[in-house]
């Protein structure tokens, strides 16, 4: 698998693409199968819907590798929170975490068992998919999620996680350290079912100073990719911090490939971390509107990715209102122009 290759660094005759959230709603196809599911969290429970979804970018884009449709809150869910997505809010907690009580109310054993549907997602689209073609299993980190469940939804401030950590410092560990837990079991138990690659998704990264970064979120995105690493050498780990272009030079652990987001320059990136690892990104998602900016984005960071391994994506995820033949043409592009590298 050519996707795998680079996830290695092995030499490659085309730069591997796919993008994040290319299962999504710029596809009219995916919007068919998501209003016959009834809700978005019934398609992530409907693992032959959900199979189907994660297999049309492959089909329509012809992406390299493909990523199994699912969200990374179920994993709160499957602990023992109620969770529901509300048109025009987002995720939302019905009880937030705010103690150990609450913590001590959380079955990990029960969420891992309880993800089947996730594992026969990846089972049966693995068994559809292409032989040449990656699937990419995927989590969110304990950070990320934890926000989640100590805000009872999304935020911009991220006030009441952040009063934690800096006043019950303690509690948040204990809740980083459950999730972390919990996670590494989960991601096993996909590359188990078929998944030939992991990422984890640290999406609200940003929301840390450098010191709190580290200590509250990079350990234990590192213990998990540890412990994937010790059972599953041969599987690659994809780390994407979401804006922390500060802290590059800081970066160390075992994995494989560093996730770049748009907002980082590629070069910064590649003259702190590509002698290290494979980067992948970074096209800036608005791109996708116009075939230009497509073209000189994807030639800059070609060029600049020159003779590095590298994995072409978006820095983020692809936007609902992008027209489709925009997203065939970047895919295209990436992969012709790459070949003539």
């Amino acid at each position: 698998m050519i996707f795998i290759d680079a996830c290695f660094k092995k030499a490659t005759p085309y730069t591997p693409v796919w993008m994040m959230r290319q299962a999504g709603r710029y596809l009219p196809q995916y919007m068919k199968v998501r209003q016959s599911a009834g809700d978005f969290l019934s398609l992530c429970k409907d693992y032959k819907k959900a199979s189907e979804v994660t297999l049309q970018p492959v089909e329509i884009l012809d992406v390299d590798a493909a990523i199994t449709f699912s969200d990374i809150l179920v994993v709160p869910l499957e602990m023992g929170m109620d969770l529901r997505f509300v048109k025009g809010e987002g995720p939302v907690f019905d009880k937030a975490i705010s103690s150990f009580d609450d913590l001590k109310a959380l079955d990990s054993q029960k969420a891992v068992k309880n993800l089947k549907y996730v594992y026969d997602t990846i089972k049966l689209s693995r068994e559809k998919l292409s032989a040449d073609k990656a699937l990419i299993g995927f989590c969110g980190s304990p950070w990320t999620i934890a926000t989640y469940m100590i805000e009872g939804k999304g935020s911009k401030n991220y006030a009441i996680c952040k009063k934690m950590l800096y006043t019950k410092p303690e509690l948040l560990h204990e809740i980083l350290q459950l999730l972390s837990t919990t996670i590494s079991q989960y991601c096993k138990e996909q590359i188990r079912a078929g998944a030939n690659a992991i990422q984890i998704f640290d999406s609200w990264a940003a929301a840390l100073e450098e010191s709190a970064y580290f200590e509250f979120s990079w350990e234990y995105i590192l213990q998990i990719a540890k412990d994937i690493k010790a059972e599953f050498p041969h599987i690659p780990v994809i780390i994407f911090p979401k804006g922390i272009s500060g802290f590059l030079d800081k970066i160390y652990g075992d994995f494989e490939v560093f996730g770049v987001d748009w907002a980082t320059p590629i070069q910064k990136a590649k003259d702190a971390l590509s002698d290290r690892y494979t980067l992948q990104g970074n096209l800036e998602p608005c791109r996708l509107y116009d075939k230009n900016a497509i073209d000189k984005g994807v030639d800059e960071i070609l060029t600049c990715m020159k003779g590095k391994a590298h994995i072409f994506n978006l820095g983020h995820g692809i936007l609902p209102d992008i027209p489709v033949q925009n997203a065939k043409y970047f895919i295209k592009s990436v992969q012709e122009k790459s070949a003539k590298i």
